[in-house]
């Protein structure tokens, strides 16, 4: 068991297509959507105290401590448990907050895969996804840690091997509700399900999309303005849009000309969630 500070990269992704072919009894929504890692990361440093508290210090982040993901995941794990040790934690956040960069999932991933190894627990990742749900269905998908093609509610997942160009996205400094976007009576809910072969052949695409350029026009602005250069997307339920290039210098050369009152940065994609080789190092 470690007991000295160890810091976690947690990484963002980007969902590349959002279909909602139906709705549960429980108001959740059905969906298949495809998930694929991007090198943009919060940085978590953990430190495995024996007194049983959970606490947050010196951490860079807008949320409040009572309401950090990361302190739920690990209060549901030890409760879950009844593991006597504790954690003192911080936070570096640089994944957008309400940007559909998945970073609270993430963050609730990693808190999970890292205290099931500080804390002895050898949970398999089938066994953790299933808690993770209870904080958030995007959650199994960085537990399984591969790209995937994602059913149900997000939890159905199926690896899929994906090219990993490089991604301009751009935040454009709004808060996007999930609440308010699934909530909207004009969210298109009745899609004809789609294949991974047709989603591969450049079917597929966002139906939160439209709903989130008629609740935030600066959504809708920085679409337009970053199909200039090639096909933009927005991820999630919004706020952060995407596209995809060949090149370093392309992506660079667009993020150069990107309005200063956005965030526009040019991330790496990937397959493989980091913190799956961070864990197998773990004692």
């Amino acid at each position: 068991m470690t007991l000295s500070p160890l810091v976690f990269k947690s990484p963002a992704k980007l969902n590349l297509m959002l279909h909602i072919t139906g709705r549960r009894n429980d108001g959740y929504h059905l969906l298949q959507t495809v998930f694929q890692f991007i090198d943009l990361y919060d940085y978590l440093t953990f430190e495995i105290t024996q007194d049983g508290s959970i606490t947050r210090s010196g951490s860079r982040t807008s949320v409040d401590e009572a309401d950090d993901i990361i302190l739920l995941a690990a209060k549901l794990l030890q409760s879950k448990y009844s593991i006597s040790l504790g954690l003192r934690y911080s936070i570096e956040k640089h994944i957008p907050i309400g940007g559909g960069l998945g970073g609270g999932s993430s963050n609730a991933a990693t808190t999970l895969m890292v205290l099931n190894k500080l804390w002895d627990l050898n949970l398999d990742s089938s066994e953790l996804a299933i808690l993770g749900l209870e904080l958030g269905a995007d959650v199994p998908v960085f537990i399984e840690g591969k790209s995937a093609w994602a059913s149900g509610i997000g939890e159905d997942l199926m690896p899929i091997d994906l090219p990993k160009p490089w991604f301009v996205v751009i935040y454009p400094q709004i808060f996007v509700s999930t609440v308010e976007i699934f909530a909207s009576e004009q969210l298109t809910r009745n899609c004809d399900p789609i294949t991974i072969r047709a989603f591969l052949a450049g079917g597929g695409r966002n139906v939160c999309e439209p709903v989130a350029c008629q609740l935030y026009p600066d959504i809708k602005n920085a679409i337009d303005w970053l199909n200039q250069y090639s096909i933009a997307k927005m991820t999630g339920t919004g706020a952060c849009i995407f596209a995809s290039f060949n090149s370093l210098e392309q992506a660079e050369s667009v993020t150069s000309l990107a309005p200063k009152h956005w965030s526009a940065f040019v991330v790496k994609a990937m397959n493989t969630n980091p913190i799956l080789e961070q864990c197998e190092t773990l004692q």
